[in-house]
């Protein structure tokens, strides 16, 4: 079975709070995107249960810490299913990018398997095991645009009005999503950085990681700022713990002039990619 595991963007992300469990109570709208990793699941015949991890990426775990590998013995253990599984990833949404590539491949494993399996698990049961892999899987699960809440495992899908087309940018570094939430508290703004809420297209765009995360990494404190002075931008943001900033593009705008000019006036290694919000 061939699947494809789509990235997402926080259009918007607030902390509420640190929990007493050492999570954060977030409120965060989030929408999937047209970038996605490709999987492909193959059931093997009898033999020993084993699930076997294989990935065009060399740099990604390919035991019990990946979560596509966590998802499957965890469909595994729920349904008691003597699987035999192997997964093949090639990946094409960047790592330590806020784009949640991860979760989402993790979520698409769960999915595809009770697909495959005929296993007739409900989305409510999907979830919950979802959450049990991480924050952002059960937001996969719903397929659609939703507000998130909790530590993000509340989802209550709500679809965009229209469709956002993006250009996505990140530098070649990444950001660890525990290290920003840990900055968090005692983080404070950068001077001359506007992180107030912005409006375009009929939503608002806001992120309280970028204050930590711009303190340590000015370069995407500039960079945003840079992308909301284009014409082309209805708004910019960083995709949740970062290191990708997303531009809005505005109707009729250039994804790849924008492209262009960025990599020739920020930095000429920027990985970047054109979509749109699905």
């Amino acid at each position: 079975m061939q699947l494809r595991a789509p990235a997402k963007i926080n259009l918007s992300f607030r902390i509420i709070q640190r929990r007493p469990d050492g999570f954060h109570e977030i409120e965060t709208r989030m929408a999937p995107i047209s970038l996605f990793d490709e999987i492909t699941l193959s059931l093997g015949e009898g033999g020993e249960e084993v699930v076997l991890f294989r990935c065009d990426d060399p740099t990604l775990p390919t035991g019990d810490d990946n979560l596509a590998v966590k998802a499957a013995r965890l469909f595994r253990r729920e349904t008691k299913l003597p699987i035999s599984l192997t997964i093949d990833l090639k990946k094409r949404i960047p790592h330590g990018a806020g784009l949640a590539g991860g979760s989402s491949d993790a979520a698409t494993v769960l999915l595809g398997l009770n697909q495959i399996c005929g296993a007739g698990l409900s989305v409510t049961r999907l979830s919950a095991l979802a959450a049990e892999i991480g924050s952002d899987v059960p937001f996969f699960i719903s397929q659609s645009a939703a507000v998130c809440r909790g530590r993000g495992e509340i989802v209550d899908p709500a679809k965009l009005e229209q469709p956002l087309r993006l250009l996505l940018l990140k530098p070649a570094f990444g950001v660890a999503t525990p290290w920003a939430y840990g900055r968090w508290k005692d983080s404070k703004e950068v001077p001359g950085i506007d992180s107030q809420a912005q409006e375009f297209a009929g939503n608002v765009f806001v992120n309280d990681l970028e204050r930590p995360v711009f303190e340590k990494h000015l370069f995407l404190a500039q960079a945003k700022m840079w992308l909301r002075a284009q014409a082309e931008v209805g708004a910019a943001l960083m995709s949740g713990s970062g290191s990708t900033l997303f531009a809005v593009l505005r109707e009729d705008a250039e994804a790849e002039t924008l492209a262009v000019r960025a990599k020739e006036e920020l930095d000429p290694e920027l990985w970047t990619h054109a979509c749109e919000t699905r």
